[in-house]
């Protein structure tokens, strides 16, 4: 079976049908497994830049988490989480738990993907039946082998362009789902900032989020900081260059927090331009049972880390039947 896409969808659907003795081959055109749960290194510096954290509410994701705890690559952060508006701050009111993975929030995806094949570096451009199984093909042209099956996780629109030659119906579906983008900037200083929180969301501002990644567990110590830019104000400046966007998003949080005095010793920006669904699908994820074919992701069962494992498992759980 192939899965296309190692975010943690694929991961969890590709760990559970091996599991359940299928044979999986992965295809992932970034560099190593993880997607938006992923980890940059730069300079000495750590950023999460992508998911910053998250929660769980399912009973099955929950035993995944607990599993993961006891395996050391997850804990609990307990930063200090507040609101900024307009100069103000305010308490977030508690109450929420909130999960990392360590010592970046890409160990999850490398602890799921353990064992696995993946073929990094691949983007598959082109699907096609061949009599009773799935033919790949590369962007380079490569041929990636033939499968009994296929299963699809990545974000909607890239799977609306992948499936519409060979399942314009699964496509369409896909097509209807509306992904914001997402600027991350990564920011660090060479003494603490002080500002008495640890993360905080952001309204009426160009940013809707920022995090100061060593109060995470497990990071090492050090004043980065990542910055996310709010889904109208990304979209709107989508193709600004990264440095004009960091320069932005950073003039935002000297904003929210009403004056930082000192420049940063570190500042890049890394553009997701598909982050968030507007309006996730009802289902958890799509199948042709007749083709074979399952499409997973967070934009099916909610946009979050739990939503999109869970996704992967259904798909693993629905494709994985035998043939009728």
């Amino acid at each position: 079976m192939a899965v296309v896409g190692a975010g943690i969808a694929g991961l969890a659907c590709a760990e559970l049908l091996r599991r359940r003795g299928w044979q999986v081959r992965l295809f992932d055109k970034g560099r190593g497994p993880g997607g938006r749960m992923s980890t940059r290194r730069a300079r000495g510096w750590r950023f999460d830049h992508g998911a910053q954290y998250f929660t769980v509410r399912d009973a099955r994701f929950a035993r995944a988490v607990e599993a993961w705890r006891r395996a050391g690559v997850v804990a609990r952060w307990d930063g200090e989480i507040v609101v900024l508006e307009d100069g103000s701050r305010r308490p977030t009111g508690g109450g929420t738990e909130r999960w990392v993975g360590v010592p970046g929030m890409s160990a999850v995806c490398r602890h799921l993907g353990a064992g696995l094949e993946v073929a990094f570096g691949t983007r598959v451009e082109r699907l096609e039946r061949a009599g009773e199984s799935w033919r790949l093909t590369s962007a380079a042209g490569e041929q990636l082998g033939r499968y009994d099956a296929v299963v699809v996780a990545v974000p909607a629109p890239q799977a609306a362009h992948l499936l519409a030659p060979v399942a314009p119906g699964v496509a369409a579906r896909c097509a209807r789902v509306d992904m914001a983008p997402c600027w991350a900037a990564m920011v660090a200083f060479d003494r603490p900032l002080e500002l008495g929180f640890d993360g905080a969301f952001v309204h009426r501002s160009a940013l809707s989020w920022v995090a100061r990644n060593g109060s995470k567990p497990g990071r090492p110590p050090g004043e980065a900081w990542v910055l996310h830019g709010s889904p109208d104000w990304s979209r709107d400046h989508l193709e600004l260059a990264p440095e004009a966007a960091a320069e932005r998003l950073l003039a935002g949080l000297v904003a929210a927090c009403g004056g930082i005095e000192r420049r940063p010793v570190f500042l890049d920006a890394h553009r997701w331009r598909y982050a968030l669904p507007a309006e996730p699908l009802p289902e958890t994820c799509l199948l042709d049972a007749g083709l074979r074919l399952a499409v997973c992701g967070d934009w099916c069962a909610g946009p979050r880390v739990e939503g999109a494992y869970l996704s992967g498992r259904a798909a693993a759980e629905r494709l994985a039947v035998p043939r009728p």
